[in-house]
């Protein structure tokens, strides 16, 4: 079996709020959340990582970020491109936005041939994530059908005080895999509980505690690849139609058709870490503490990469 790869999508870098926000530190050494993602990484066996990023920052991002893990990992990158989309299709005027998760990670499909696992650059996912979904890579193979796994969240570990979130909600079976991931794209903080809002906030519908959320960690054959190069055409056709301009191809809704046609089983593991992300201006002092306390608590050295 070839070795799992790290993937990370960085490529929606800076879009949520002024800036390469990523390459914003977390602590006093300057390191920023993905320093301790791929720190966890290559402690779980990864060696490879690969950035998905926009061809723009190349320069930018290979300063703040990727010079620094070249040396302690093998280093590749692809460019998410507005432009590469099948034949026959154009990309509509006025579309900036890019094509959403799964185009992200089909930029992927010239430097990626084995198991990968594919993550946020912006999460912190935690060690125990890491291992979990390194040891499922190392230990799976494609049968009959893919078999996919993802890493799940509680949900009341990943909301922040400073105001919504996006999560998909997942509903698993007896046998711990995913049936659905339902995207609900307004999650608040409600007491002790949470619910989410699909009216802009005139209803509410609760969410139970302990409800599993995807955090848009997932671990793949290289199967995925083809069947996301598939599936684009048939995308774009309606999403064209519909919202030319803010369309988006998502990977769970990739991950949700090979469900529903029986073709792909995704085993949920479950990490009982919180998840730790700057969502808003406001989270940032949220992770600094964090950090400084696991780095207190002796999860994480001060010197990540033992820096002089």
């Amino acid at each position: 079996m070839k070795k799992p790869v790290l993937v990370i999508m960085a490529a929606g870098m800076g879009s949520r709020y002024g800036g390469l926000k990523q390459i914003d530190p977390v602590d006093e050494q300057g390191h920023i959340i993905m320093d301790f993602s791929i720190f966890d990484a290559k402690r779980a066996g990864f060696e490879k990582v690969v950035f998905i990023i926009k061809k723009e920052n190349e320069a930018d991002f290979k300063e703040a970020v990727g010079k620094r893990m070249e040396e302690v990992m093998d280093v590749a990158y692809v460019f998410q491109d507005l432009h590469n989309i099948p034949e026959g299709f154009e990309v509509p005027e006025g579309r900036v936005k890019p094509w959403g998760t799964a185009h992200a990670v089909l930029s992927c499909i010239d430097e990626v041939d084995g198991p990968f696992a594919v993550i946020n650059a912006d999460d912190y996912y935690g060690r125990d994530a890491f291992q979990k979904i390194y040891d499922f890579l190392s230990t799976h193979e494609d049968d009959d059908k893919f078999r996919y796994t993802m890493v799940g969240y509680q949900l009341e570990n990943t909301l922040t005080e400073n105001g919504h979130v996006a999560r998909g909600v997942c509903t698993t079976n007896e046998a711990g895999e995913l049936v659905k991931v339902e995207e609900r794209t307004r999650i608040e903080k409600k007491g002790d509980g949470a619910a989410y809002t699909e009216d802009e906030g005139a209803t509410w519908t609760d969410l139970p505690k302990g409800s599993i959320v995807s955090m848009n960690m997932w671990g793949f054959t290289a199967s995925i690849l083809q069947e996301i190069k598939n599936g684009f055409a048939s995308f774009l056709e309606e999403g064209l139609k519909t919202n030319p301009l803010k369309c988006e191809y998502f990977l769970p809704t990739v991950v949700s058709n090979l469900l529903e046609e029986d073709r792909a089983t995704v085993s949920v593991l479950t990490s009982a870490d919180k998840w730790y992300g700057v969502t808003y201006k406001e989270d940032k002092p949220v992770v600094v503490a964090a950090i400084k306390q696991m780095k207190e608590n002796g999860l994480y050295p001060e010197k990540l990469w033992g820096e002089e």
